[in-house]
C-alpha cells in the first residue's frame, strides 16, 4: 500500500476495522441469540402449561377440560396423565417421553435421538389422594440452526455493509482531505509560477487542516515580504551604489594612468574614503530597513519615560545645545521599541540641524493630545514646498541640492515612517518654505499609562 494515496489507505483500514467489528458483533449476536431463544422457549412453555391448569376440573372423578384448554399453542404441546401416569388426553408425538418420569414443577431438558425438548410437569390435585399430571413440552432451539440462520443473513448483509462502509469512508476521507488538496494546489502554483501572492484562503477553524492552511498562508506572506524586501534591497543598492562606485573606479583609473603629485594622491585617497563611507552608510541603512520589513531584527517593547528618554537624546555632544530646546509638558511613560524610537528621533533632530538656517534653532517637544502622544521636532530652516511634501517619505528622494546636504542619501525619512508604523503610529509634516518644518510622530496613547 506504499504507492496508494492517504485517502485510499484510510478507506482500506476503516473497512477492515468495520469488518472486524462486524465479525465480533456476529459472534456476540450468535452467543446471545442462543441464550435468548432458550429463555423465550422456557417462558412460553411455563405460560401455556400454567394457563391450562385453570382449565382442568374433576367432576365425580371424571376429567373435565375447559373450552380454553390448549393442547397445542405457540409450539407448546400439553398432555394430561392420570395419577398412575397413564395418558388421559392429548397426543404423544415423541415415544421417548413414555418412559420419562414425572417431576412436579421442575423444568428440564429431555433428549431424543433426533431432537431436544424442554419439559415441564405440574401435578394438579383433586382432594388429598387423587389428581392429574399436566406435562408440557417444547422443542429446544437448535444451536446449529440459529447459527446457520445468522450466518446466512450475515453472508447476504455483510458485503453490502462493507461496501457502504468503504464508500462512506472514502467520501469522508475525501471531504476531510479537501483542504489538503487546496494547500497542495496553492503550493504547486507558487512553485511553478513563482507567485508568492497566492493564498490558500481557508475559513478560520480549529481543525488541523485549517491551522495548517493558516500557517502556510503566514509562511507565504512572510516569503513574499522577504522576496519583496530582497528585490527592493537589490534595486536600491544597485541604483544608489552605482554613483560612488563609478567615482571610486574613475579615481583609481586616473591614479593608475597619470603620475599624480603627493597632493593629488592625497586628494584621491580622501575622495575614495568619502565615497566608501557613503557606500557603507547606504548599505547599513538598507540592511536595517530590510530587517524591519522582514521582521527579523530582534525587537522588544519596553516602558520608557519619554521625558528622561528625550533629555538623554538631546544632550548628545554632537548637537549644539545653544540651538536646541526640549519641552516635555508632563511625565509620560509609553511602551515602545527604545532603539527604534531613538533612531527615529535622531534622524529628525539631525535633519533639523542639517537643513535649518545657519544659527537657527531646533525645538523638540512631547505632549499629549486626546488619544495620542505627539513627539515633535521643529526647525526654522528652509522648509519644503507643498508639492514635494508627500514625496520626501520615499526612499532616496531628495528635495533639491540645497536640502540634500553633504552625505545625505534620502533614506532617513523613509526609515522614520517605517519605524512609526511599527509602533502603530504615523508621521505628519507641516512646512512653510523659508519659514521652517515641523515633523510630528503620532504615538497611540493606549501604549502609555504603563505604571
Amino acid at each position: 500500500m506504499r504507492n496508494f494515496s492517504v485517502k485510499v489507505k484510510i478507506t482500506v483500514w476503516l473497512t477492515l476495522l468495520m469488518a472486524l467489528l462486524a465479525a465480533l458483533l456476529l459472534a456476540f449476536t450468535i452467543s446471545i441469540s442462543n441464550a435468548v431463544a432458550s429463555k423465550s422457549a422456557k417462558s412460553q412453555l411455563s405460560t401455556v402449561v400454567r394457563d391450562n391448569i385453570a382449565q382442568v376440573h374433576m367432576v365425580q372423578n371424571r376429567l373435565d377440560l375447559g373450552e380454553e384448554f390448549d393442547f397445542y399453542r405457540n409450539g407448546v404441546s400439553t398432555l394430561v396423565y392420570s395419577k398412575n401416569e397413564s395418558l388421559l388426553a392429548g397426543r404423544l408425538p415423541v415415544s421417548a417421553f413414555e418412559k420419562e418420569a414425572f417431576q412436579n414443577g421442575g423444568m428440564r431438558m429431555v433428549s431424543t435421538q433426533e431432537e431436544q425438548y424442554f419439559v415441564l410437569d405440574i401435578w394438579v390435585p383433586n382432594g388429598w389422594e387423587s389428581g392429574v399430571w399436566l406435562r408440557g413440552f417444547i422443542e429446544a432451539p437448535g444451536r446449529f440452526q440459529t447459527t446457520r440462520d445468522l450466518l446466512f443473513v450475515s453472508l447476504v448483509a455483510l458485503p453490502v455493509f462493507l461496501a457502504l462502509a468503504a464508500l462512506g469512508s472514502y467520501r469522508i476521507s475525501k471531504r476531510a482531505f479537501r483542504p489538503l488538496n487546496s494547500i497542495i494546489a496553492t503550493a504547486e502554483a507558487v512553485n511553478e509560477a513563482k507567485d508568492l501572492s497566492r493564498r490558500i484562503g481557508l475559513p478560520v477553524g480549529k481543525d488541523e487542516f485549517s491551522r495548517l492552511a493558516g500557517t502556510f498562508d503566514q509562511l507565504f506572506e512572510r516569503l513574499e515580504r522577504s522576496f519583496e524586501a530582497e528585490q527592493q534591497f537589490t534595486a536600491d543598492a544597485s541604483h544608489e551604489l552605482r554613483t560612488p562606485v563609478s567615482i571610486i573606479k574613475g579615481a583609481c583609473e586616473y591614479a593608475r594612468k597619470y603620475d599624480e603629485t603627493p597632493e593629488e594622491r592625497q586628494e584621491t585617497i580622501s575622495m575614495i574614503y568619502r565615497q566608501t563611507l557613503k557606500m557603507y552608510g547606504i548599505i547599513s541603512q538598507l540592511l536595517s530597513m530590510m530587517r524591519l520589513d522582514q521582521g527579523t531584527e530582534p525587537l522588544r517593547k519596553e516602558p520608557v519615560n519619554l521625558g528622561q528618554f528625550l533629555n538623554a537624546l538631546c544632550v548628545d555632544p554632537a548637537y549644539d545645545q545653544k540651538r536646541l530646546t526640549l519641552d516635555v509638558s508632563e511625565d509620560m511613560t509609553a511602551l515602545v521599541y527604545p532603539e527604534l524610537l531613538s533612531r527615529l528621533m535622531r534622524n529628525l533632530v539631525e535633519n533639523a540641524f542639517k537643513y535649518g538656517k545657519p544659527g537657527g534653532h531646533v525645538w523638540v517637544s512631547a505632549y499629549r493630545e486626546k488619544d495620542e502622544i505627539l513627539l515633535q521636532v521643529r526647525d526654522d530652516g528652509i522648509g519644503i514646498c507643498a508639492d514635494q511634501q508627500d514625496k520626501i517619505w520615499q526612499r532616496f528622494y531628495q528635495v533639491d541640492s540645497s536640502r540634500s546636504g553633504e552625505g545625505g542619501v534620502g533614506l532617513g525619512l523613509a526609515m522614520v515612517r517605517q519605524i512609526a508604523k511599527l509602533h502603530g503610529g504615523y508621521m505628519t509634516l507641516s512646512s512653510i518654505p523659508d519659514a521652517g518644518s515641523s515633523f510630528t510622530f503620532h504615538l497611540p496613547a493606549e501604549q502609555d499609562d504603563i505604571n
